[in-house]
């Protein structure tokens, strides 16, 4: 880089960035050296240096010095590696001194990017422990192939699948009915390890929240039916169904976002609202002294993913889209309300992942997005007081209906004080 298209300040400011990485990475290394023979090469002052190094090549007008410098880096480094007299010699350091280097050379050109990328070297290194706890213990065989077939999805699955509205579909773009399925996958995945490393009655209420994520329905009648069973846990089972209620704004809130950003925003108040109303009778039981017999946990050597559940949820919206497009070019917004409030006594997501899709092709405004996602809730909220009465009897429906009527209301009250319900 010439010295005409960087000024002093932007020079100084770099240097400075990069000394400050250099430091912050050089400590940490400093800490994992060792002492006596058996000690790594660089510490403080060579990550320091090396920053340093790479600010200054990226400042001077000198061509070539960069690629110069970066190459005398990584043969220091790999002669450091040669000359190890450890048993079991690693190339982290060796790798992160050159990382440091070239982290030095972007400090000069985004001082912000590169401490960011400095600090986040920084954290990674100073998380080895956990991390390899995380790989090693924490996470089974049968998680981490979850993890691979998740990534794999995301990665290579997802950008194959081609975008644009398609007619049959409602107007719907079938790349984000494709990532709604791999969002739910990920849900399963994250819900089975909280519940697994969760215990005693925070495990029962961790079990409700992430049950809510695939059917608030479903764990409202799963848990009444264990509160029958043992009548001692009734009132932290019903916490962990009202906990439910919860995962079904947030996860409407995260299908909005996928599908409508603006949707998302206009639905927000409301969600936040009603999710602070089921939180605050769910989250009781943990005020309580009494001791409480812990949930089993799931097993670590059974697939957290359920495909079917996902690829259901996913033909679902699309179905529910077509029927609520039809219902609202025919009826008009007495068809659209309707259609949704059917659809929703099974399933509130379904309808309110369609409107907002709708709402993301123009086809429908915020103000009636936000008004039939309430009235989806409403729907659902009958069914799971229904179920609730059904499966756990009065006094287990009365604290779960309670929970999740006073969500509802706080939602629709938020939504009328906004205008937009």
């Amino acid at each position: 880089m010439s010295t005409s298209t960087i000024d002093l300040q932007d020079a100084a400011v770099g240097l400075a960035v990069a000394l400050g990485v250099g430091l912050l990475i050089g400590i940490e290394r400093e800490r994992r050296k060792g002492e006596g023979e058996d000690r790594a090469a660089a510490g403080l002052r060579t990550f320091t240096v090396a920053a340093v190094t790479g600010a200054l090549a990226q400042v001077l007008p000198v061509p070539g010095l960069v690629a110069l410098g970066a190459g005398v880096a990584g043969l220091l480094a790999a002669l450091s590696y040669w000359k190890s007299s450890s048993e079991d010699p690693g190339l982290t350091t060796e790798f992160a001194l050159f990382a440091t280097f070239l982290i030095g050379v972007l400090s000069v050109q985004a001082p912000a990017l590169g401490a960011a990328c400095g600090a986040g070297l920084a954290l990674l290194l100073a998380a080895r422990r956990r991390l390899h706890r995380l790989a090693t213990q924490l996470l089974s065989e049968q998680e981490l192939h979850d993890g691979l077939l998740l990534a794999a999805l995301a990665l290579i699955v997802l950008p194959l699948i081609p975008s644009g509205p398609v007619a049959l579909l409602g107007g719907i773009d079938p790349r984000p009915l494709a990532a709604m399925v791999v969002l739910i996958l990920a849900i399963q995945a994250a819900g089975h390890m909280a519940v697994r490393w969760l215990g005693a009655r925070a495990g029962m209420l961790g079990s409700g929240f992430v049950s809510g994520f695939i059917s608030s329905t479903a764990t409202v009648a799963s848990f009444g039916s264990k509160a029958r069973a043992q009548p001692a846990q009734a009132g932290v089972l019903a916490g962990g169904a009202a906990l439910s209620g919860v995962a079904t704004w947030v996860q409407a809130l995260v299908m909005s976002a996928a599908l409508s950003p603006a949707a998302a925003v206009a639905l927000l108040p409301a969600a936040l609202a009603g999710a602070v109303g089921a939180a605050a009778i769910g989250l009781l039981p943990l005020l309580s002294r009494k001791a409480q017999a812990p949930i089993e946990p799931p097993s670590s050597t059974r697939s957290a993913l359920r495909p079917r559940e996902a690829l259901a949820v996913a033909s679902a919206l699309a179905i529910v889209a077509l029927l609520v497009s039809n219902a609202q070019s025919r009826f008009g917004d007495a068809g659209l309300q309707i259609s949704v409030a059917l659809a929703a006594l099974a399933d509130a997501h379904s309808p309110i992942a369609s409107m907002a899709s709708l709402h993301a092709a123009g086809k429908l405004t915020a103000e009636h997005f936000v008004r039939g996602a309430l009235i989806a809730v409403s729907a659902n909220t009958l069914t799971r007081c229904t179920v609730a009465v059904i499966a756990g009897g009065p006094g287990y429906a009365l604290r779960v209906g309670g929970a999740l009527l006073l969500s509802l209301a706080l939602a629709w009250t938020a939504a009328l004080l906004l205008g937009a319900g």
